[in-house]
């Protein structure tokens, strides 16, 4: 890939910057579409470098119950592919600069025609995609024409990608990778650094994007110690279940303030 992204003008800002990189995953659509645009629209003020925006589905087989159950509110509160691409639009109204990465499954995506979804990922301001379904050995599907249309691939490495696995799910990825510190499903156990940090070294041994830690962080500490031992970290299902108690959006944002510092402090 050629150009630039804003994934890639991020990173390059906070390694000049000599920081860690924060990332926050929400559900597009969770509890509803307006609290879940304000949600968005607060992230970069509470210290988040990045957005993961959840692509709500109806079989989400990587995901923990925390995920499926806000993708399952989402749904059935009328949040479609479409309505998350406008949720994108609306955040780009007043930033340009936060970098948007669509996290979700390649059925919707599949749907709506590759050629098409890309030209409108890329319209509404969406700079990545991380396809969880989607292996390496599929890259012609999506990877390779999201690079062409100038998005990022991004891919998840996990504790079981061996040395002989890693150089195929790095092949073709871009703007970061994400290492899943932990086997099994999204907010489960909590990681520890000591397991993590050989893992991190494995991985930028065979390449020079960054790296960035998620699963199981759930305080600013465990955020700290993370983005310590990596290139930063990443918050999904801590945040999600603050909003599933219904906590007001502010008090959610107050959160993860909290859980960006720690990792903006490593």
């Amino acid at each position: 890939m050629t150009a630039m992204t804003r994934i890639d003008a991020k990173f390059a800002q906070l390694k000049a910057e000599g920081k860690k990189a924060f990332v926050a995953y929400v559900m597009a659509g969770d509890p509803d579409y307006d609290r879940s645009l304000e949600l968005v629209k607060g992230l970069p003020g509470a210290g988040v470098d990045i957005i993961e925006l959840g692509l709500p589905f109806t079989d989400p087989m990587a995901d923990g119950p925390t995920i499926q159950l806000a993708g399952q509110r989402a749904l059935e509160g009328g949040m479609t592919l479409d309505r998350t691409l406008q949720l994108a639009r609306e955040f780009r109204e007043g930033d340009d600069s936060t970098p948007i990465v669509m996290m979700g499954y390649y059925n919707p995506i599949y749907n709506r025609g590759v050629d098409r979804f890309l030209a409108d990922a890329k319209e509404a301001g969406i700079d990545g995609l991380i396809v969880v379904d989607l292996p390496p050995e599929e890259d012609e599907e999506l990877c390779i024409p999201a690079q062409a249309a100038g998005l990022n691939f991004i891919r998840l490495a996990t504790p079981t990608t061996d040395d002989k696995r890693l150089p195929k799910v790095l092949q073709n990825t871009s703007g970061f990778v994400y290492y899943v510190s932990i086997t099994g499903i999204t907010g489960a156990a909590v990681p520890q650094a000591s397991d993590v940090a050989p893992e991190v070294a494995r991985i930028k041994a065979a390449t020079d994007l960054p790296v960035i830690i998620g699963f199981g962080i759930r305080t600013p500490e465990v955020s700290r110690e993370m983005a310590s031992v990596a290139d930063g970290a990443v918050v999904g299902s801590a945040i999600v279940s603050a909003m599933a108690e219904g906590k007001p959006v502010g008090e959610v944002l107050d959160f993860v303030k909290g859980l960006a510092d720690g990792a903006h402090s490593a």
